[in-house]
């Protein structure tokens, strides 16, 4: 229902009340058929469900399964260590992972606790949640708005509406019947549910409670968005079924070759093919990622991005749209006067300081008081040009209205008295005292200074006798003392944080509540790319969802938009395929800051609501602080790649040692107890050191990835396929060579471990060299190194160890022979890396040459 359309009257036949309000009973008996003024919760994940959601990873089931047969096959040493595995994994998930779903508790605490209404005449203070249609609401300075009320009369009456609009400076409020099709922030005869009265009052008819309040709205949208997978989590999905894929079909060819060919028995076939499993899947693998993010996440909060989720670390670097709100994001969130025409400087400075409600002393600063932004830029101006003048007193004063759009004040100055006026330049240029052609030209200006987004203030005086009586007759033959065009500034730190943005290939978008013009002057400021066509609120109305994805591509600044503009907005954009940020500090930015890739709220002006909702928290209101999340993102994936590339060589290692035996009929070379070592143990401790890599210098100059690149490219498949073949099958050949199981087992372990802590320094960097001033800044690197070879010396020689791993002691032969076997792995890597990157380059300029 189109409250704002309709008269007072007819709202109040259509909802059968007074201006006395209901009665008790008529109140009574809405509340019983209508419920109370409360939002519906969303249904909630019990803790049991959140629990085990971290369990139904799909390498993590094969791995219960193992587990299981294990426990059938009366193995119950090796099934408790690896069901113990996934217990780990799971938890560290849950703990990592978990994020609060506390918008709805954040909407409802915004609604206030009590009211004051009219029941049958009398005044009443009753719980906001017990509201009806058809109640009548007295509204004082100070009050939250306790449902959605059409106003039937107003005194001076602002409303600070920033949690729907997302704009600071409060709306004057009037009772007139508004017959356009109108957004919420224009609604002038509406008060609306969380929103603050910051002066007057009013009394209004509650015409909409709960869910259908403008707020109500906001928390069924939050409630019906679906929180996004991020791309990271995808392509980890992906990698995980790729492995059960590959080991699914090795098993299927494995159980019917070794069973036709050695007709191998069923329990030996149990437990090879337990064995291959906890080969294969690298087990370790998502500690390691947790503990990578975790790193992410320690160093993002330094830089006062507070990550909720781990996973959208990841998000920010592969981030190819970032939607931002304008005010306090992108704008300082403070008025600022940025333009002043006058040829009455002294005269306008005093106007300033003196006509206006909210300095009372001297001694009073601009930065204590609070009130209307709008006289805060003025004072503000005033301290910065003119910090010795003083305040007159004020003899009389005509308050600001909307209806004449000017304020007046009268003051004693010597032998005189003169009348100071600020407001709407064109009622002030109709009072003064000017020719018709100077009106014409100060009128150019203010148009002028309004193209420019800015809100053009006028400022008038006029000496008189001081026996004059300040009335609204006595406001004629003005002096025109100049013109101020106040605008809310972009912020130095944004304008260089887009143009970060744009260099790394990231699409800067601004979505505002704000006006057409104020909008396109911010954008082009801040150095938007498509500033020239501004969309507002009403022309995406028009859109289809077809037409609005294909016009988002082109556009760069929305105006006057509404939370269901914005939700829409970031759908097109995703449908488009882009990975969207959405940056925003109000009530209002909640919905799309949930339904965006990665939602980022504003920590120091923004809602409770909008943090609870998003991804991120910037703490200092910083959009650059986004840019340096997006190299710290990227600076993450490339890590996550490196030790994704260092882990799976092991694992596929392992796995074809496996499969040697099996065709080859042998006995398993490395019991699964030794494979679990590998892969919880040392490869967890060398992985680890990946994580401190440095961004590369190309961090910030390159594009972002493409939404379907996976995490394994042609040339880490092919990494990974020859690496393995170089771990194993040098060692394989010379653990044979000696006698006895246990000494064979040992050779391969430690060839396999000391293999590992020389790839590891080779993934370094995938295809530069891996020797370089960057090795010896990473001093956790050093320390993992450290920490594996004291691991691998109680495996060797402590009595212990020897006998729950099954290994035994090796001479100095045996360990130079393992380690001449790593040591050309290490020289392998490094010259294909050299080879491959040669290559590389001489594609690239010959497809260079051929485009040209």
């Amino acid at each position: 229902m189109k409250w704002y359309q309709l008269a007072n009257t007819k709202i109040m036949e259509q909802l059968n009340t007074t201006k006395t309000g209901l009665t008790s009973e008529e109140r009574t008996h809405r509340l019983e058929t209508s419920g109370y003024n409360r939002m519906k919760e969303g249904k909630q994940l019990k803790g049991w469900q959140k629990v085990l959601k971290h369990f139904t990873d799909l390498l993590m089931v094969v791995l219960l399964a193992a587990a299981i047969l294990k426990f059938v096959t009366g193995e119950y040493v090796e099934g408790t260590i690896i069901f113990l595995v996934v217990i780990v994994n799971g938890f560290v998930g849950y703990w990592q992972e978990r994020k609060a779903e506390e918008s709805l508790n954040g909407l409802k605490q915004m609604m206030g606790q009590e009211a004051v209404i009219l029941i049958e005449g009398n005044r009443q203070t009753v719980p906001t949640e017990e509201l009806v249609q058809g109640d009548i609401v007295v509204l004082s300075a100070g009050d939250v708005v306790p449902a959605d009320i059409r106003l039937i009369e107003v005194h001076d009456l602002l409303i600070e509406e920033s949690i729907l609009t997302g704009e600071s400076e409060a709306a004057e409020k009037t009772v007139e019947c508004l017959l356009d099709e109108l957004p919420a922030g224009d609604q002038k005869n509406m008060a609306f549910s969380g929103t603050h009265v910051q002066a007057g009052t009013a009394i209004g008819i509650v015409v909409e409670v709960g869910d259908n309040t403008e707020i109500g709205k906001i928390n069924q949208a939050l409630q019906s968005v679906q929180s996004q997978t991020t791309p990271l989590v995808k392509k980890l999905q992906n990698l995980n079924q790729q492995i059960f894929r590959g080991i699914m079909g090795l098993i299927v060819f494995l159980v019917f070759f070794t069973t036709l060919h050695y007709g191998m028995e069923w329990q030996l076939m149990f437990s090879a093919m337990i064995a291959l499993i906890v080969a294969m899947i690298p087990e370790g693998l998502p500690a390691v990622l947790t503990m990578i993010l975790s790193i992410g996440v320690k160093e993002m909060s330094e830089e006062n991005a507070i990550i909720k989720s781990m996973p959208s670390v990841e998000t920010l670097g592969s981030m190819t749209v970032i939607c931002s709100d304008k005010t306090g994001t992108l704008t300082k969130n403070e008025m600022t006067v940025v333009n002043v025409a006058t040829t009455q400087a002294e005269r306008l400075v005093e106007i300033m300081n003196n006509c206006q409600e909210l300095k009372q002393t001297d001694n009073q600063e601009a930065t204590m008081l609070t009130g209307n932004p709008t006289e805060l830029a003025l004072l503000h101006y005033v301290e910065e040009h003119a910090p010795m003048l003083r305040l007159k007193s004020v003899e009389s004063k005509i308050p600001f209205s909307s209806s004449y759009k000017y304020m007046a004040t009268l003051h004693l100055e010597d032998n005189q008295a003169v009348i100071f006026v600020k407001g709407a330049p064109e009622v002030l240029l109709a009072k003064s005292n000017l020719s018709q052609e100077e009106r014409g030209q100060w009128q150019k200006q203010a148009t002028q200074f309004a193209q420019q987004g800015q809100r053009v203030l006028g400022f008038a005086f006029k000496e008189v006798a001081t026996d004059l009586e300040l009335s609204h007759e006595a406001l004629t033959n003005l002096t025109f003392a100049g013109l101020t065009g106040i605008i809310d500034p972009p912020k130095e730190s944004a304008i260089q944080a887009v143009k970060e943005c744009q260099q790394a290939g990231i699409v800067v978008k601004m979505i505002t509540g704000d006006h057409k013009e104020t909008a396109k002057a911010i954008g082009k400021q801040i150095g938007l790319t498509n500033t020239e066509i501004v969309l507002e609120g009403r022309d995406i109305d028009q859109l289809s969802e077809e037409e609005l994805t294909s016009q988002v591509k082109q556009v760069d600044v929305f105006a006057r938009t509404t939370p269901e503009h914005k939700l829409r907005l970031v759908s097109a954009l995703q449908a488009n395929g882009e990975i969207v940020g959405m940056t925003g500090d109000g009530v209002n930015d909640a919905p799309a800051l949930k339904k965006a890739d990665i939602g980022i709220a504003m920590g120091i002006k923004g809602s409770e609501v909008s943090k609870q909702a998003a991804d991120m928290v910037l703490a200092d209101d910083n959009f650059h602080t986004i840019a340096k999340a997006v190299k710290e993102g990227r600076k993450i994936f490339d890590n996550l790649k490196k030790t994704i590339n260092f882990f799976l060589p092991t694992s596929l290692a392992q796995g074809l040692v496996v499969v040697f035996a099996l065709l080859m009929n042998r006995p398993l070379p490395l019991s699964p107890i030794q494979i679990l070592w590998v892969n919880m143990v040392t490869t967890i401790t060398l992985s680890y050191a990946l994580g401190f890599e440095k961004a590369g210098k190309d961090t910030m100059n390159r594009p972002p990835r493409a939404t379907n690149e996976g995490i394994l490219s042609k040339y880490s498949i092919f990494r990974i396929g020859y690496v393995s073949l170089l771990i194993i099958i040098p060692a394989y050949f010379l653990a044979i060579q000696f006698e006895g199981q246990a000494l064979q087992q040992t050779i391969l372990l430690q060839n396999i471990v000391l293999a590992q802590g020389l790839y590891m320094i080779n993934c370094r960097e995938l295809t530069s060299p891996s020797i370089n001033k960057g090795l010896f800044e990473n001093r956790p690197l050093f320390f993992s190194l450290a920490v594996l070879a004291i691991l691998q010396f109680t495996v060797l020689f402590l009595p212990t160890m020897q006998q729950w791993i099954g290994t035994t002691s090796l001479t100095m032969t045996q360990q130079l022979l393992i380690f001449a076997n790593a040591a050309l792995l290490f020289a392998i890597v490094e010259i294909e890396k050299v080879v491959t990157t040669a290559i590389q380059r001489k594609r690239k300029r010959a497809v260079s040459i051929k485009a040209s």
